[in-house]
């Protein structure tokens, strides 16, 4: 027997291919659809998926302003940042901040979820979130996503 054929696959730059991927946000709840993309983006979804590579596809998130929250999050959740100041804490909630800059809010969550290294920061570039239904991606022909 040949001892080549049983040795465990590791994805590197050039193995992998990724594709284009299209997500509508309309009427999805934010933490579900939040936990789906970043299986996408961090390439678990793929059965040669390497934790030590970016085996990730590209993600193109759209109505942004229309996601949903359950219960009383959308009034109750705190969304905070520090702006690096003494007493720089600031704290809103997710109905403001759809109403000033409605792709922030998955763009945050979606976030959350990568690694917390320079492997998660270029697996982020791969997102790309606008409020509306336009999108400058056309020229990818992306696929289109279902949750």
């Amino acid at each position: 027997m040949d001892t080549l054929s049983y040795r465990t696959i590791s994805a590197n730059n050039a193995t992998v291919t990724r594709k284009w991927y299209i997500v509508d946000a309309e009427n999805q709840t934010l933490g579900r659809i939040s936990s789906q993309i970043a299986i996408i983006l961090r390439g678990k979804n793929k059965p040669y998926y390497t934790p030590h590579t970016d085996c990730g596809d590209f993600v193109i998130i759209i109505n942004a302003e229309k996601v949903k929250l359950s219960g009383n999050k959308m009034m109750d959740k705190e969304i905070q940042h520090y702006t690096g100041y003494p007493s720089g804490r600031r704290v809103t909630n997710p109905k403001t901040v759809l109403a000033k800059q409605p792709h922030k809010l998955l763009e945050k969550s979606i976030k959350g979820m990568l690694p917390k290294t320079k492997l998660g920061d270029a697996m982020y570039k791969k997102l790309f979130v606008y409020a509306g239904t336009e999108h400058p991606h056309t020229a990818q022909q992306p696929e289109t996503l279902k949750f």
